[in-house]
C-alpha cells in the first residue's frame, strides 16, 4: 500500500473534504454564479469528494445567512453567487491556509 493510501491520508483528505467545503463553495462562485446541484458535482470533479445531498445546502444556507453569498431565485432553482465579504472571507481563509502549511514545511 502505498502512503497516498494509507489511512490516515485518507481520513486527512475527508476530513479536509467537508470542513473546507464552505471554502470550496466561495471559491467556486467566484468564478461563476451557480446554483446547489451543480456546485455538488463540481466540487465532486474538482476536489475529488461527493458532499452528501444536503450539506451543500446546508452550508450555502449559512454562507447567506452571513452575508457571504446571495441567493436569487431563477424560476423553480436558486442561483448563489459571492458576495463582498464572500470574496473578503476566501482570500483570508486562503491566508489561514497558506499560514498553516509553512508552519508544517
Amino acid at each position: 500500500m502505498g502512503l497516498g493510501q494509507s489511512k490516515e491520508i485518507t481520513r486527512l483528505k475527508r476530513k479536509l473534504g467537508i470542513e473546507l467545503l464552505w471554502i470550496y463553495l466561495l471559491s467556486m462562485l467566484k468564478k461563476e454564479s451557480s446554483h446547489a446541484y451543480v456546485l455538488r458535482k463540481e466540487v465532486e470533479e474538482k476536489f475529488g469528494f461527493l458532499p452528501g445531498n444536503v450539506s451543500v445546502y446546508v452550508v450555502l444556507y449559512k454562507l447567506e445567512k452571513h452575508n457571504f453569498v446571495k441567493a436569487k431565485k431563477e424560476g423553480n432553482k436558486t442561483i448563489y453567487s459571492i458576495t463582498a465579504s464572500g470574496k473578503t472571507l476566501l482570500k483570508e481563509a486562503k491566508k489561514e491556509l497558506d499560514k498553516t502549511l509553512k508552519m508544517i514545511d
